[in-house]
């Protein structure tokens, strides 16, 4: 959906039913599964979150497919697969306080919604928070705080966060990202070089410090600093 869409245009989208995109939604979930996605609570909220409400209405017979599609501001939304492999690895539970840096479309922090206590999703271009905004009130999202700010320079007041989750690709993971987490929290955050293949990696703070583990390759936009100006 493009940025700028009539409220009329959100309900309408709102009320499109899974009945409207069977074949597709039967394969996103087999796919999922084939893939090892196995998390129930993961996949029935993967089921229930109506993905071509978040995407662009040119990109909507498509919404369902595995691949990543574009969104205003030069961003994407993630495949399928990628959402619901970087939420089953936080292994969220109700009483968590979740920290998403890249709101991009609203649909990670939707998904995340539904498994957290409370989500506070961070995004750089104003035209994406203020649609991630309204895509998320109209779904009753209301555990979900959208800021527009820059993710890699947070004000010292907001966290602890129990789980954290990146979606843009950071060259390193800041530390002042890393000392936000509590004990037991987890961070997940895609590794590498903005122009190529970065490695998804998870982090663990522990009693006695940081367990990192590298998981799979994806490709990600970049996480940029500051607030973008014109938009």
């Amino acid at each position: 959906m493009q940025y700028g869409n009539p409220p009329d245009e959100i309900n309408e989208a709102a009320a499109m039913t899974s009945h409207q995109h069977p074949p597709e939604k039967m394969m996103f979930q087999l796919t999922l599964r084939r893939r090892g996605i196995s998390d129930q609570a993961v996949l029935r909220t993967m089921e229930e979150v109506p993905r071509e409400l978040f995407v662009d209405e040119a990109d909507r017979d498509g919404a369902y497919r595995e691949s990543a599609l574009p969104i205003a501001c030069g961003q994407t939304i993630s495949q399928p697969f990628v959402v619901a492999y970087m939420t089953e690895q936080l292994q969220l539970q109700k009483q968590h306080r979740v920290l998403e840096i890249g709101t991009g479309s609203g649909y990670q922090a939707a998904v995340l919604s539904r498994l957290a206590g409370q989500v506070l999703t961070v995004e750089r271009y104003r035209k994406l928070a203020d649609t991630a905004r309204a895509r998320l009130e109209k779904l009753d999202c209301h555990n979900v705080e959208v800021m527009l700010g820059d993710g890699l320079n947070l004000p010292p007041n907001i966290g602890p966060f129990d789980r954290i989750i990146v979606t843009a690709a950071m060259e390193q993971i800041p530390e002042n990202l890393i000392g936000r987490l509590e004990v037991g929290g987890i961070l997940i955050a895609p590794v590498g070089p903005h122009q190529g293949v970065q490695t998804l990696t998870r982090l663990i703070r522990t009693e006695a410090g940081i367990e990192r583990k590298e998981l799979v390759e994806v490709r990600f936009v970049p996480a940029l600093p500051g607030v973008a100006r014109e938009l």
